[in-house]
């Protein structure tokens, strides 16, 4: 009897220490949050793509993109001809010249400049600064969400370790008790039922446990790809070994930095605002527009025949045009009536925004102080299903208890932890949510 019993529980043990233990002598590194955070900001794609589209929006927002600076040309030139030419006069004589060689050369400097054109340009120059802004908020929301979505990621991996190490504690559990059931079936106090019985809840810890080390590789990877690391399945060791939400935000004060530092928000109020602008710089087609050209140029003209040989002209030339449309078929007036229903959708689209904000907010909040009240019952659930496990265990060992009760007071217990630990990990990522929803989330990275 003893080989079969021996037989059966190092080989479980020997194939989960055989399984995981390539992961545990691998050199590993310790990451804070801050250091998460720091690296996937320095190394994520989305947060280098959106850097790079900024610099376009910083680069377009100019003077001269605008057309509030004159354009310069130099330009030179040069055309040839060869003719033959046969000329019949009326006194009958003819004259026949071969190899005619026409050139003519020209180098010039010209200047355009619009001057005017009813606060067009001003306006132009405008909405690319507005666009140079957005691009700002876009970098920043997406910022925002990285840290947002490394900080939910990063708490996700602590706490899937703290459901390994409840796991792990779960078959130290159950292999205690299997223990003390064949030590009690090899004196005869013990039946083979029961014996059968503590194995099987053994083996399905250990299964328990074998599932919950592939969860907690796959949040590793998961980790390691948003940070950007050169090898996604490099071992991460977190500083964290207790998820701590931060039990101390005031609704009233989320709200007030909502409104202020929202980035869906702002770019909302940008969208509205570049909308005015489009509007107008439609009304500056009412006004006359006022153009200057001048230019400074050189032209060389040789001649094969004829009595001139050569023309040199050097000189400057100028000029003024002043215009103004007078009826385009009544195309300005439908497109400042749809730049006014514009506006009016961007106005919409703020209050709607706002709302959706105010409605998250509301709904968020409510879960974060629900899971804070549910972290103070379960840390009491926890304290009396350690009791009560420690009590049924004395009385198992003692024989005074059945190993049926023995594994509902331990899966009492592991559901208690359990509770516990989700009721942290969901007031965390709704802390993270609040933070996000306010606009705070790089506070964070300090």
């Amino acid at each position: 009897m003893k080989p079969i019993v021996l037989n059966c529980r190092p080989t479980m043990s020997l194939f989960i220490f055989l399984l995981f233990t390539p992961f545990l002598v691998e050199a590993q590194e310790i990451y804070d949050l801050k250091r998460c955070l720091e690296t996937g900001l320095e190394r994520n794609y989305d947060i280098r793509i959106v850097r790079n589209e900024q610099q376009l929006s910083e680069n377009n927002a100019t003077l001269g993109n605008a057309g509030l600076l004159p354009s310069l040309d130099l330009s030179a030139g040069y055309s040839g001809s060869i003719n033959n030419t046969d000329q019949d006069y009326t006194d009958g004589t003819v004259n026949k010249i071969s190899g005619i060689l026409n050139q003519g050369a020209n180098l010039g400097l010209n200047m355009n400049w619009t001057v005017f054109d009813g606060f067009s340009m001003q306006t132009n120059y405008q909405r690319l600064k507005e666009f140079r802004e957005m691009g700002e908020v876009n970098t920043r929301l997406t910022i925002e969400n990285l840290i947002t979505n490394l900080a939910a990621e990063y708490h996700d991996y602590v706490y899937q370790n703290l459901r390994l190490a409840n796991l792990k504690y779960a078959v130290s559990l159950s292999k205690e008790r299997l223990r003390i059931v064949e030590a009690n079936y090899d004196i005869g106090t013990k039946s083979r039922l029961e014996l059968q019985q503590a194995r099987v809840d053994f083996n399905a810890d250990s299964s328990n446990l074998i599932r919950q080390y592939e969860v907690v590789y796959t949040s590793r990877i998961t980790l390691n790809e948003m940070m950007a690391l050169d090898d996604v399945a490099q071992q991460l060791t977190v500083s964290d070994s207790l998820i701590i939400p931060n039990a101390f935000l005031k609704e009233d004060w989320l709200w007030k930095q909502t409104m202020e530092a929202n980035s869906l928000l702002l770019l909302s109020a940008k969208n509205k605002l570049i909308s005015e602008l489009d509007y107008k710089n439609l009304k500056g087609r009412d006004y006359p527009y006022l153009r200057l050209n001048a230019g400074y140029g050189y032209t060389l003209n040789s001649y094969g025949s004829g009595a001139l040989d050569k023309q040199q002209t050097l000189g400057v030339n100028y000029g003024l045009t002043l215009g103004f449309n007078i009826f385009d078929g009544f195309n300005r007036k439908r497109e400042k009536k749809n730049a006014r229903i514009t506006i009016q959708n961007r106005e919409l689209q703020y209050e709607q925004m706002e709302l959706s904000l105010q409605a998250d907010l509301a709904k968020m909040w409510m879960a974060y102080t629900n899971n804070l009240e549910l972290i103070n019952l379960e840390q009491e659930n926890l304290a009396t299903a350690r009791e009560n496990y420690s009590i049924a265990m004395e009385r198992y060992r003692l024989g005074d208890l059945a190993g049926i009760e023995l594994r509902e007071a331990q899966n009492s217990l592991l559901n208690a932890e359990e509770r516990l630990l989700s009721a942290q990990f969901n007031t965390k990522i709704c802390e993270i949510s609040l933070m996000q929803i306010s606009g705070q989330a790089k506070n964070y990275l300090e």
